[in-house]
């Protein structure tokens, strides 16, 4: 079977010369394995070194130097307006402080439909539409690409010597 190791980002090779194209939602482009059929049906296994962070117009370098586009999947969002810029900042922060994948769109932010997230939006005075779109959230601090929650595992707390 055909293998991709490598990844290659997206204006560095000609998209109409891809030998075929996959269209992953945001959990498959953050995976490192898996076997992956493109919509012209070529076959093969998706095994990166690490876990990737693909976009749309991203390729996927097969061992045979033929390369497949990577399309980001249509996925059913959450897209949410405030009604000024430092409003949108408040929400976007109690997104950010519950560790949830968002996507900045200008004036709007896009989560993954959750209706329990959307709840906490309207409480806090902003307004939630269903939209079906492809989601590319913004990468985790420090340059990290996957966002997961996660246990921080922070040290012990210090007296800092008497600070």
């Amino acid at each position: 079977m055909l293998k991709c190791h490598e990844t290659i980002p997206a204006g560095s090779f000609e998209p109409a010369a891809a030998a075929d194209r996959v269209v992953l939602d945001l959990e498959d482009r953050r995976r490192r394995r898996l076997s992956i059929a493109g919509e012209g049906g070529l076959a093969f296994l998706l095994d990166l070194a690490e876990v990737p962070a693909l976009k749309e117009g991203d390729g996927l370098r097969l061992t045979d130097g033929r390369i497949v586009a990577v399309a980001a999947a249509p996925e059913r969002l959450a897209e949410i307006t405030a009604r000024d810029a430092a409003h949108l900042v408040r929400i976007a922060w109690h997104l950010g402080n519950r560790h949830l994948p968002t996507e900045l769109k200008g004036e709007k932010l896009r989560i993954r439909h959750d209706h329990v997230i959307e709840a906490m939006v309207e409480g806090l005075g902003g307004e939630v539409a269903h939209v079906t779109a492809p989601f590319e959230p913004e990468g985790g601090a420090y340059g990290h690409g996957p966002v997961h929650a996660h246990d921080h595992g922070h040290a012990p707390r210090s007296s800092h010597g008497g600070h």
